[in-house]
């Protein structure tokens, strides 16, 4: 059998790439490498910006051309470093040398020797590490994540008042309505949005293991960890002064526990919505030309959200696999953190790949109220609870003499079908005030969801 051409590995990469594709301008190897090449060239200009070591500041045209070195980050630039890193065997070394290149290429070789100077490579990988996770999330996996949450919202108001039975312990219990169920979701995921919105990216910035020792013996009168606090707020991150040779990760291990939160959440979602297709409470609008089964003509699977399912799976998975590990590094350093943190992207991926897919699924379907009004027809022996309820109210106020109207209901309802002209001679019959027995009278199953539009009103 012949080998196939060069094909991609995962499917993220595959069939899946058109869903994930934002993610590779941060997430990326390329990614990665110009956030490497930003940190360098930044951390230059910032020392002869201040002139350390005798030199003077960079010319606004010369900054310009360096800075276009990360911003018109390309193809060229990453056929370079792969060849230089085949040779290096180290990726920020190759980095490096990239940067020293191109200032020989602008005529500045001569502030070349402060390229990575007094770095260890790990300051230069957590503040990329910081800025590409930082901007994945802010730029596009928090805003699909708000995407699905104004999706449901919007659902939550439109069926704000459709009475739906409720299932609890998969049993029928007392009606709630489909605007509210939704906009329970809704509520969920916009607190646990809110916590990663308002997370911090930290990185290092203070050499081989934490102490500014090159920096200090190249000039020990300058203020080395201010230094590096500044420079570390100037790219919009936050500063750790307190370390070993690496950023100790554990804002990461904080962001993806939220995030695998939130994956936790979107799973109970798609569970739920799977469900309320199965029982034909919401029927899938279909796309022309897809074909749902290939034998069954009829069928509209609800793949969205299998689809969805999975993937929140495996990005939870790769999110408690990423939590644990980075949270710990042997003595000053070990390599571990390395090759895991090459993963975030995965995780990632996955993650936006359920989220596109939730999104997609939630505008692919349609209420069937009269699925929904035939269910709860079908079980007017939710009821019971409030009609016992209200017994125990008129015994409280002096207005009934019953003596355990939960056991009286009990005996009426548990296990039995009971339907509107069974419970409305039962409530006929019973001892308490006119009032009480009208307000009884009125109620239907699906009247009997109390004030759940009104908890829709709080989203």
């Amino acid at each position: 059998m012949s080998s196939l051409p060069p094909q991609p590995l995962s499917p993220l990469d595959g069939r899946y790439r058109a869903a994930v594709a934002p993610l590779t301008d941060y997430l990326s190897e390329a990614g990665l490498n110009r956030a490497r090449v930003e940190v360098e060239v930044e951390w230059l200009l910032a020392l002869t910006d201040r002139s350390l070591f005798g030199t003077s500041p960079v010319s606004d045209a010369d900054k310009t051309r360096l800075r276009a070195l990360y911003l018109e980050f390309g193809q060229s630039e990453i056929d370079w470093l792969a060849e230089r890193e085949a040779a290096t065997r180290h990726d920020v070394k190759a980095v490096e040398y990239l940067v020293r290149d191109r200032l020989d290429a602008l005529g500045l070789s001569e502030i070349a020797e402060l390229t990575h100077f007094a770095l260890t490579s790990e300051d230069v990988n957590s503040t990329a590490y910081a800025l590409t996770v930082q901007r994945a999330v802010t730029r596009v996996w928090l805003p699909k994540l708000t995407a699905v949450v104004d999706a449901l919202t919007a659902l939550a108001v439109e069926h704000r008042d459709a009475a739906m039975l409720s299932r609890t312990h998969g049993q029928p219990a007392t009606p709630t309505t489909m605007g509210k169920e939704v906009g329970v979701f809704a509520w969920r995921l916009e607190r646990v949005a809110r916590q990663i919105a308002a997370s911090e990216y930290l990185a290092k910035f203070s050499g081989a293991t934490g102490t500014w020792s090159a920096h200090v013996a190249a000039d020990p009168d300058a203020d080395w960890p201010g230094i590096s606090r500044a420079f570390i707020e100037s790219l919009g991150l936050g500063f750790n002064p307190v370390t070993t040779q690496i950023e100790s990760h554990d804002w990461q291990v904080e962001l993806y526990d939220r995030v695998r939160h939130v994956g936790g959440i979107l799973h109970n979602l798609a569970t739920d919505i799977w469900t309320y297709i199965s029982l034909g409470y919401f029927s899938q609008i279909p796309v022309a030309g897809a074909t749902g089964s290939s034998t069954m003509p009829h069928k509209i699977n609800p793949i969205r959200f299998e689809n969805a399912e999975a993937n929140l799976e495996i990005s939870g998975g790769l999110f408690t696999t990423l939590a644990q590990t980075l949270v710990t590094s042997r003595m000053q350093r070990d390599l571990t953190d390395s090759t895991t943190q090459r993963n975030i992207g995965v995780a990632f991926g996955h993650s936006l790949l359920a989220l596109d897919n939730l999104q997609r699924g939630l505008g692919e379907i349609s209420l069937a109220e009269d699925v929904l009004a035939a269910d709860l027809d079908a079980n007017w022996e939710v009821l019971a609870e409030a009609i016992q309820t209200v017994v125990r109210a008129e015994i409280a106020a002096g207005r009934s003499s019953i003596s355990d109207p939960y056991a009286l209901l009990k005996d009426l309802t548990r296990g039995r079908r009971v339907g509107a002209s069974d419970l409305a001679e039962f409530v006929q019959g019973l001892d308490i005030g006119d009032a009480a027995k009208e307000r009884l009278l009125a109620l239907s199953p699906a009247r009997y969801v109390g004030l759940a539009s009104a908890v829709v009103g709080r989203l």
